[in-house]
């Protein structure tokens, strides 16, 4: 297995890969192709504990209202949200959404209320169309990081809140290494193992409220933002 992107790609800091650049949109598309088959028992494992983690956060956070999971792939979460709620999904792979369809159907999902083929960098939703947005494993997926958070920003209603669970690059150690040697295969396997923290907080109008480490071995790791009422002025993160 050859590494894809060219040297001028891989952002360096005293000889360190600090940064991956853009992976095109067709290249995402390829790679979830290969992945759709086996999504759920390779990576899905790995994710478990992260998916249940987040739809428990917004189970309790909302006694009712509409959510939006951006890049739903097969679906795994869609059984772990309340009945109470009305999920919309999305996801750019039609091969992922093929599997999250079938999901819904096998297991009786009502509370799903679509599931759309759409660019998370690209939004077809109305401005505050949503109570919560959340993106899993998403960010380090996307073309354009930076332009995905003003999106899910933009279709969450004042008050309310984007959440995220990814992953985020050390610089030191064993983990820090191994992220580096990963970072040339990033179109291969569809995702950067170098992303730092600060592609995601781009939003003037989204507070940090919570951050946290998660299991496993705190590879992912959660943070929740809430978008500031437009009477509000933000509050500081904890």
């Amino acid at each position: 297995m050859k590494p894809r992107l060219r040297v001028e790609d891989l952002e360096r800091s005293n000889g360190r890969i600090v940064g991956i650049g853009r992976i095109e949109e067709d290249v995402v598309k390829v790679a979830y192709r290969r992945w759709a088959p086996i999504y759920d028992h390779t990576f899905g494992r790995v994710s478990t504990e992260g998916r249940k983690h987040a739809a428990e956060v917004i189970n309790s956070s909302l006694a009712q209202g509409r959510v939006l999971e951006v890049g739903v792939g097969t679906g795994l979460a869609l059984a772990d949200y309340k009945p109470h709620l009305e999920v919309v999904g999305i996801d750019l792979s039609p091969e992922m959404l093929e599997k999250a369809h079938e999901r819904v159907a096998a297991e009786g999902l009502s509370h799903v209320a679509g599931l759309y083929e759409m660019d998370a960098g690209d939004l077809k939703f109305p401005d505050n169309s949503f109570d919560i947005v959340t993106a899993m494993f998403v960010m380090t997926v996307v073309p354009e990081p930076e332009r995905v958070m003003r999106e899910l920003a933009r279709v969450t209603k004042p008050g309310g809140e984007v959440l995220l669970v990814n992953h985020f690059s050390q610089t030191e150690g064993v983990r820090g290494w191994v992220e580096r040697r990963m970072a040339p295969f990033a179109e291969i396997i569809g995702w950067r193992s170098v992303f730092d923290q600060s592609r995601v907080m781009v939003c003037d109008d989204l507070v940090l409220a919570e951050r946290k480490a998660l299991r496993p071995w705190g590879i992912f790791t959660m943070m929740r933002f809430r978008k500031s009422a437009q009477s509000e002025q933000p509050i500081a993160a904890e």
